[in-house]
């Protein structure tokens, strides 16, 4: 009998809608090759729930997301919302759905793709081969410290403040996640912190240290936030899984998704504790300078849904035959405007996405 998977769809602002499209209609192609059936509710997010709701996150998104087996989301905001009030601001609604879904962990990864290398804007030689995942902690850290905000004192001087806060049970549970990614693939954890600077990195450092003993198939470092970002750009290779908090976390990989040469090609999972549903997203933002022009790169979309698949529904095998379809799409030169190379065939979004359809 064939499995049924409930999917909540977030097309959210900008360019989302149409690379949700794509998404979808690769989704509903690889289907039936692995006796898989997908039940589909798309929901408000970001400035579309703003517009229709007032609100970036209304409950009955929330609620779907909750009740469905995963959900895909595509991408949120845009210059027409940039004036609302902090706490309504598109962007409010992912913190909204991480903290609501309980996603603590973010997979992240950044893997050049032989087609693409000569589209990085490093040399060949420092970026062939680079494979890295980076394991962001998502619903701690400064994002959600308490308290933040901005006062004004006594002379009316105003002073603007954020907590950076976390837990051993926050680390501790992040750390295990980024300890098994290494297990599943080279071994090799660089911790980053700044704990010759900040009392809640030395805390990290503490815990990660320890939890590293349950795992002594796995090599850890540590690495300082500063260093590492010069060192994804001198050196990438030299890491495997990097295990950080949210801010850091945030800052690096996209610092690694440049290594690519286009943050269009790039997926990510949010997960939470076992059994709940995770969230599956291009890196990339809204894009609304070509929103509607046929432009966009449907890539990263398609390729959240592998991880999808591969990570909420363990369905390696359908994972698999997507990402074979998309570089079998790259091996015969079909690019899109952010990744187009001479002597490639460039393609609008409706059009690479028929190029994925037939070559799946």
């Amino acid at each position: 009998m064939s499995k049924n998977y409930k999917i909540t769809l977030l097309p959210g602002d900008g360019i989302g809608p149409e690379i949700m499209k794509v998404a979808v209609a690769v989704l509903q192609a690889i289907a039936p090759k692995f006796d898989l059936t997908f039940s589909f509710e798309t929901a408000l997010i970001g400035g579309a729930a703003i517009d229709a709701t007032g609100h970036p996150l209304p409950d009955e998104t929330l609620q779907s997301c909750k009740n469905s087996d995963a959900v895909l989301l595509a991408a949120v905001g845009g210059d027409k919302w940039d004036s609302m009030p902090s706490h309504l601001r598109p962007e409010q609604a992912l913190l909204g759905l991480r903290g609501g879904m309980e996603l603590f962990a973010n997979l992240r990864p950044a893997q050049i793709l032989p087609q693409l290398i000569d589209a990085s804007t490093l040399k060949r030689e420092v970026v062939e081969g680079v494979d890295i995942l980076v394991v962001r902690e998502l619903t701690g850290g400064i994002y959600f410290g308490k308290p933040k905000g901005i006062v004004a004192d006594e002379n009316g001087v105003r002073r603007g403040f954020n907590t950076m806060v976390y837990t051993e049970t926050e680390i501790d549970r992040i750390a295990k996640v980024g300890f098994e990614a290494a297990q599943k693939r080279r071994g090799s954890v660089v911790s980053v912190d700044k704990s010759n600077v900040l009392d809640v990195s030395q805390l990290w450092r503490e815990r990660v240290t320890a939890i590293s003993k349950d795992y002594p198939d796995v090599k850890l470092s540590h690495m300082y936030v500063d260093n590492a970002t010069m060192q994804i750009i001198r050196n990438p290779k030299q890491f495997d899984v990097i295990l950080t908090s949210n801010l850091f976390g945030d800052i690096l990989s996209d610092a690694a998704a440049m290594l690519t040469g286009s943050i269009g090609m790039l997926p990510s999972a949010s997960l939470g504790v076992a059994g709940t549903p995770g969230v599956f997203e291009p890196v990339h933002g809204s894009a609304p300078d070509i929103a509607g022009k046929d432009l966009a790169n449907p890539l990263a979309q398609v390729l959240s849904a592998a991880m999808m698949l591969r990570y909420a529904f363990n369905e390696g095998a359908a994972a698999d035959a997507i990402e074979a379809a998309v570089n079998k799409v790259l091996d015969a030169g079909k690019r899109t405007g952010d990744i187009m190379a001479d002597g490639c065939e460039r393609l609008g979004c409706v059009a690479m996405g028929e190029a994925l359809l037939a070559a799946i």
